[in-house]
């Protein structure tokens, strides 16, 4: 079974995430050793909690450079939630730069009438990259959870795989680009669809090749 490491830098409760990648037939290991996060076959990087904090975690714990390194190397990587705002250059959430790798901005719901910040709950995806690995045999538009305030907005538009719509506002839900791949509703707690989704990646994983 490959390895997946689960990085873990005090942000967010990481047992739901390793119980859905072991569900899916992967090795879940929590660690915050830049080491064995070089050996395993994969990285997954969740999060819950505020922008600043988890970056400042990350780079205390001098994190920052073998995620780089990770992702610079071709094998698979899934950000999740706060785990893929912090990929991203900055946040309105904070002062603190992210970590730069996609291009762009979190930003802030805006107030509408009747539009509940945060975005809590079950909501339906429309896949922008219809053929990205994730999401491989879920039916079109399927249904995922998610909890946040804040939403990415990458400069380039091509490497947004999904969106959201909340209110009259449609925001980027996932990322893919080669094997980086981030979402930020939780697929450890969106039922089924979920589970695909997780086993999607944990198939990436047991293929040697992303092509």
């Amino acid at each position: 079974m490959p390895v997946i490491a689960v990085v873990d830098y005090d942000m967010g409760n990481l047992h739901s995430a390793c119980k859905g990648l072991e569900n899916a037939g992967a090795t879940p290991k929590i660690t915050d050793s830049a080491a064995e996060i070089e050996r395993a076959d994969a990285v997954v990087l969740p999060g819950v909690g505020s922008f600043d904090p988890a970056v400042q975690h990350l780079r205390s714990r001098h994190l920052e450079q073998p995620i780089k390194d990770a992702i610079a190397s071709g094998k698979p990587f899934l950000g999740i939630c706060l785990g893929l705002q912090i990929l991203f250059e900055s946040s309105e959430e904070g002062k603190e730069p992210g970590l730069g790798i996609i291009p762009g901005k979190v930003r802030r719901f805006k107030s509408e009438p009747g539009l509940t910040i945060p975005h809590m709950g079950w909501n339906q995806l429309e896949f922008t990259q219809p053929n990205a690995p994730l999401w491989q045999n879920l039916e079109a538009s399927p249904w995922v959870y998610f909890v946040h305030s804040y939403y990415v907005d990458p400069i380039d538009a091509g490497v947004r795989a999904a969106t959201v719509t909340h209110g009259s506002q449609t925001v980027t839900a996932a990322i893919a680009r080669d094997n980086l791949m981030a979402v930020q509703f939780h697929p450890e707690k969106s039922s089924t669809a979920g589970l695909q989704i997780l086993s999607n990646f944990v198939a990436l994983v047991k293929t040697p090749a992303l092509t």
